[in-house]
């Protein structure tokens, strides 16, 4: 693993732990758990919409969340979260947390893009953080926060086309040379997911067959699984999933079938425990660090509108440890997973982002 990404460890472990607990706060309704010291250091108070994944994931829209409990600890920032059950509901959602005098409120996911133009003018005085949303011209008070997704999986491409030529590692790796890659929704941070993915696999194994399917939303686990053991039919030994709740159902197929998995955004063998055997590592993009730094602006008055990126050089993507393949993955694969680290730091190597730029 990169060595940029090992210092951001122990907190990251911590907070995908806390994230899991986000489960029981997806109702619209419902407050989460107020852990909320008795005497705050700071009146400003912090909250999120969810796209139509919600809570629960143990993915994206949990680590917005875990984002927010970090700013909670550190600043006892009242934090509050609301689901989206369709997207219907965006501007409501948004309506009452502002209404309500939430300081900062994040919209999260692409999805939201044109609710958060049209909401974050109604309301100047609130921070508005969009989560994987650009904006042309946006006003003062939104912040776009994107991610170089093609960055991280482009490392989980180099590591996938490597060790499906590699069936010592293994006893579920085949003699194919064929992987897979589950996505949501076809919307952009997913595509830059998938080709980074294949861009690193091919750039390793020329001859490997990449496997791309589409669940259509992150919400169906059977859709996800479906599609999991098509790939799996078809000859793919790993799935990497970029899919929020289908691709929980893409685990369930790789258990069942006997393939490995690639998880994403968060370190998923410390958020999905059944995904503890077959878990290779994790494409982390770091939505946590995204918003606990927003609301950090906000609570000290330096809070900006405009886009942030963070990428590899802002340890804002990368890879999760191997855990329990640590032992089993060759240092041969280790080094080129290091190796292309380095090199898209260094700018050696651009990953693509698009199809068109495959």
């Amino acid at each position: 693993m990169d060595a940029r990404m090992r210092k951001f460890l122990a907190l990251f472990v911590a907070c995908a732990l806390v994230a899991s607990f986000a489960v029981g706060c997806s109702s619209t309704e419902d407050e989460p758990a107020d852990t909320t010291t008795d005497e705050p250091m700071t009146e400003v108070r912090a909250a999120m919409v969810t796209d139509t994944g919600g809570l629960g994931d143990k993915s994206f829209n949990d680590l917005a969340y875990a984002g927010l409990q970090m700013a909670e600890q550190e600043y006892g920032t009242e934090i509050k979260a609301l689901a989206s059950n369709e997207i219907a509901d965006y501007e409501p959602n948004i309506d009452q947390l502002a209404s309500a005098g939430y300081d900062v409120i994040f919209t999260v996911g692409f999805l939201m893009t044109d609710t958060s133009m049209l909401k974050a003018p109604e309301y100047p005085d609130v921070a508005f953080g969009g989560i994987d949303q650009f904006f042309d011209a946006p006003p003062e008070n939104l912040a776009g926060l994107l991610f170089k997704e093609n960055e991280g999986a482009y490392l989980a491409g180099v590591l996938a086309g490597l060790a499906t030529l590699d069936e010592t590692l293994d006893d579920r790796i085949n003699a194919d040379n064929t992987i897979a890659f589950i996505g949501g929704m076809d919307i952009p941070p997913v595509e830059k997911f998938e080709v980074g993915f294949i861009a690193g696999a091919r750039s390793v194994n020329p001859d490997v067959k990449v496997i791309s399917l589409y669940a259509g939303s992150f919400d169906d686990q059977a859709k996800g699984k479906e599609l999991a053991l098509a790939s799996i039919e078809q000859g793919a030994d790993i799935v990497f999933a970029a899919a929020g709740q289908a691709g929980i159902g893409a685990v369930t197929a790789c258990l069942e079938q006997g393939a490995l998995f690639i998880g994403v955004d968060a370190d998923q063998y410390e958020t999905v425990d059944e995904a503890k055997p077959i878990i290779l590592t994790s494409a982390i993009k770091r939505v946590d660090q995204a918003v606990f730094q927003v609301v950090g602006q906000v609570v000290e008055g330096t809070f900006t509108g405009g886009i942030t990126e963070f990428g590899l050089a802002q340890d804002g993507v990368g890879l999760a440890p191997y855990h329990d393949f640590e032992d089993k993955i060759s240092q041969d694969i280790k080094d080129a997973v290091d190796k292309a680290s380095a090199d898209v730091i260094d700018g050696t190597v651009t990953v693509p982002a698009t199809r068109d730029a495959l």
